[in-house]
């Protein structure tokens, strides 16, 4: 299991320092985390303060279901245990949380009608998958607002936060990551063809459902781009 918690901190560091290189974080707020496996009451975090491009592997925390830190050398950001632990609680295919405030999503999370349309390849791989949370409270810093944001998310990998930002969940890290990439460059594709204000061409639902189909099928397409970027952004993550 130590290895197990060693691998997982390593690329949850690393995870966050891909954030940065790509831009998706904002200062040194927002929040990863990952649910070990066979120890469903325990997740990993990233400590508040630290700025994501500089994050290592022994300033990762581990967390228990109280927000409590079993290992490490901060306390759990409020509203990063109300948000993630309550997503790990209530949702088992939640293994990986990853919840930023990256400009495009964030932007089309800002619209009385957010939907992700299904308009570049990069879109289409999330059809079907998207749930939107239209309701604003707050800063979600009590265990209720953790509970009432799950179920919006319900079973879906990605949440829409209205006026907040987005919430992506997984099975790996290097998965979870891969898609949190690939929704901001949706976002960014339809954000930029909104602005030519020209009528937008969208995929009908059945070529739609039928290229997700065929993203799935691609298996661990992920650990190519997540290897990759390790490569990019050196060792220093590792101690």
């Amino acid at each position: 299991m130590e290895a197990i918690i060693a691998k997982a901190k390593e690329d949850l560091a690393a995870s966050l320092r891909m954030a940065a290189w790509y831009g998706l974080n904002e200062g040194v707020c927002n929040h990863f985390s990952y649910a070990l496996p066979g120890m469903d009451d325990r997740f990993l975090l990233n400590p508040h303060g630290i700025h994501w491009s500089r994050v290592k592997a022994s300033d990762i925390l581990l967390i228990d279901s109280e927000g409590r830190t079993i290992e490490g050398k901060t306390e759990a950001e409020l509203t990063a245990f109300t948000i993630h632990g309550r997503i790990h609680a209530n949702n088992p295919r939640a293994r990986c949380v990853m919840h930023t405030h990256m400009p495009n999503t964030t932007a089309l999370a800002m619209l009385e009608d957010p939907t992700l349309l299904p308009l570049s390849q990069q879109s289409l791989r999330f059809w079907g998958d998207v749930a939107y949370d239209m309701d604003y409270n707050g800063l979600a810093e009590d265990r209720e607002e953790g509970d009432r944001i799950a179920r919006a998310l319900g079973d879906k990998k990605v949440l829409f936060m209205a006026n907040h930002g987005v919430t992506v969940v997984g099975e790996s890290i290097p998965e979870t990551f891969d898609a949190l990439y690939y929704l901001e460059q949706a976002a960014r594709l339809q954000v930029l063809a909104y602005s030519t204000g020209r009528p937008l061409n969208v995929v009908g639902d059945n070529m739609a459902g039928k290229t997700k189909g065929e993203y799935e099928k691609g298996g661990a397409h992920y650990m190519p781009h997540f290897e990759g970027m390790k490569a990019m952004i050196g060792d220093d993550f590792r101690d």
